[in-house]
């Protein structure tokens, strides 16, 4: 592709701030300058003194609270029980200097495999200013680093229809290959995100693959989080979980590791955490558990033909062969009834323009080596994004990015069934040409919902091949249409997962990277004038390269630009 920007990691000014070279390529710092060497000390101290174990902060993230302009909660883990953790706040407004001491709340659990005791730490500051930057520590009495502890500083969002960027990928892991689907280019696609220096980032679930790491998930979430604070303690990560997240014997849906580690806005149902809304100017964020709904079975699983086995100290049975973890329609309906409440309130709302929603699994992928398209998500929640509007979806799952024209509605029984050929209703979503203008760049999206595969974060897969009819040459989808449950292999005592049963004409799909899976999404959004139009610019930079070695460089693949009317 002609005029394509380079992202690399070069040498930033003295306050760690981007830099942008006379030739128009855009420069980066390969870490972030807000974190101080003290902070950068607290983070491979791993809590440790001549003594043992202490309450070291570690693994530091943020989030935002109910009102991002206001809240923010910052977390983080230790390898013992912390003495007094706290955060404490410093923030700038003008000639104003206000100060203050949050104490925060203990959230632990008992990994149900290796039986190891987790300590988590949340402190939720409330009562910031809209717009502002805000210093904090991090540390407890029993810090070993008490007299230099971490520092790192944020932002809070702005109030009203004011411009900001967020970033978006999923499917992270971390940069420690002794895990599996671990890869170095994590740790590059974490210093991606503070080169581009967003207000905030969304991660789109399989933060990390420790279920994939059974006997060993705690010190695989550690490493996710020791590489993501590079990061995630300067600015909100929001996530949603995978089917990587779920785990055997660790709590309700196996997501205790997940929900005992985020403390996330509140939904106000009986499952907190698993799925949430918040806003930055007029765009509302609403972030989505698939799990909840999708046909495919993806999270842990026993393939055997040797059981897991839990250590003693937990008390749990061995997991045999064959075993999977499959959660589908765990919230009987709860959080679809959650979904079409925030999504009819957003749609009577003048201050909300944009609605975005961020989920793992996909509805709409043409990936042939990945898993495909799932029905249950178009079944149950496609129909609520065409009738309140949904403008954009983030996607994961699939280690690729594709990009779909906007979609609104479907057409019936034009899918085939893999094994008998008979025909197949996947509701193959219908694009909408007439939302496409400008050479196929801009969309208006008040006409139909964009959706976007940006599963490339950081972890090992290899390159991704996409489905395309040898007959007419369109691109073809494998659908789940029906649940698919572990079957015996052709190796006794093991088991395997069926792959997807249906297939269709991707006549939806309109953008695909065939180079490489590795990339980060930037969007940069516009409120535009009253009585004029809104926009937000997507610009996606891929890594080429980086599935056969690891690289710092990310170059621009595409940009889109998404268009309304301003309502307010």
């Amino acid at each position: 592709m002609s005029n394509k920007k380079i992202v690399k990691a070069t040498p930033a000014d003295e306050h760690g701030a981007s830099i942008v070279s006379r030739r128009g390529f855009l420069k980066f710092a390969g870490v972030s300058g807000l974190a101080t060497a003290a902070g950068a000390l607290a983070s491979t101290a791993h809590g440790a003194t001549s003594s043992g174990p202490d309450g070291t902060p570690e693994q530091i993230h943020l989030t935002w609270g109910n009102d991002p302009t206001s809240e923010v909660t910052v977390s983080w883990s230790s390898l013992a029980p912390a003495v007094n953790p706290q955060v404490r706040m410093s923030g700038r407004d003008g000639a104003e200097r206000a100060k203050q001491t949050v104490h925060a709340v203990q959230s632990t659990y008992t990994d149900g495999i290796n039986g190891e005791v987790v300590f988590n730490y949340h402190a939720r500051v409330r009562d910031l200013k809209a717009d502002t930057s805000y210093q904090y520590e991090v540390t407890a009495d029993n810090d070993s680093n008490a007299s230099q502890p971490f520092t790192a500083s944020f932002r809070t969002a702005p109030r009203g229809r004011a411009p900001f960027r967020w970033t978006s990928y999923g499917d992270l892991a971390t940069p420690n290959t002794n895990w599996v689907l671990s890869s170095p280019q994590s740790r590059f696609a974490v210093q991606a995100v503070e080169r581009f220096q967003p207000l905030f980032h969304l991660l789109n679930g399989d933060l990390c693959y420790a279920n994939l790491n059974p006997t060993q998930q705690p010190e695989v979430w550690r490493d996710f989080g020791s590489n993501a604070q590079t990061s995630a303690s300067n600015r909100p990560w929001m996530p949603c979980p995978g089917n990587h997240e779920l785990e055997f014997n660790n709590g309700e849906q196996g997501l205790a590791s997940y929900l005992s580690r985020y403390m996330l806005p509140d939904n106000h149902t009986r499952f907190p955490g698993r799925w949430y809304s918040f806003r930055v100017g007029s765009v509302l964020f609403v972030s989505l558990d698939a799990d909840d709904v999708v046909y495919q079975d993806a999270a842990a699983f026993v393939a055997g033909p040797a059981p897991l086995t839990p250590v003693a100290s937990t008390g749990n049975p061995p997991i045999p062969a064959g075993t999977s973890l499959y959660v589908r329609g765990y919230s009987n309906g709860e959080q679809t009834r959650w979904l079409e409440q925030v999504l009819q309130h957003a749609s009577h709302d003048n201050d909300v323009d944009w609605i975005i929603v961020q989920m793992h699994q996909d509805a709409l992928s043409s990936s042939k080596t990945g898993n495909g398209s799932d029905k249950g998500i178009r079944e149950a929640w496609l129909p609520l994004f065409d009738r309140y509007g949904v403008d954009l979806v983030l996607c994961g799952h699939d280690h690729d990015y594709e990009r779909s024209y906007p979609v609104r509605g479907c057409n019936h029984n034009k899918g085939t069934d893999i094994t008998t050929g008979r025909v197949v209703d996947t509701l193959q979503p219908k694009p909408i040409m007439s939302a496409v203008s400008a050479g196929a760049s801009t969309f208006d999206t008040s006409h139909g919902t964009i959706h976007l595969i940006l599963g490339g974060g950081g972890t090992s897969a290899p390159l991704d091949v996409y489905g395309v009819d040898a007959g007419t040459g369109l691109p073809q989808a494998r659908i789940f249409t029906k649940p698919n449950r572990p079957v015996p292999s052709t190796t006794a005592g093991k088991f395997v997962r069926a792959s997807a049963d249906a297939v269709e004409d991707a006549i939806w799909s309109a953008q695909r990277d065939t180079g490489t899976g590795y990339g980060i999404a930037v969007f940069d959004y516009d409120p535009g004038q009253p009585g004029g139009e809104t926009t937000i610019t997507m610009n996606y930079y891929h890594a080429p390269g980086a599935d056969q070695t690891p690289t710092p460089d990310y170059e621009l693949f595409e940009t889109i630009v998404l268009k309304k009317k301003r309502r307010g």
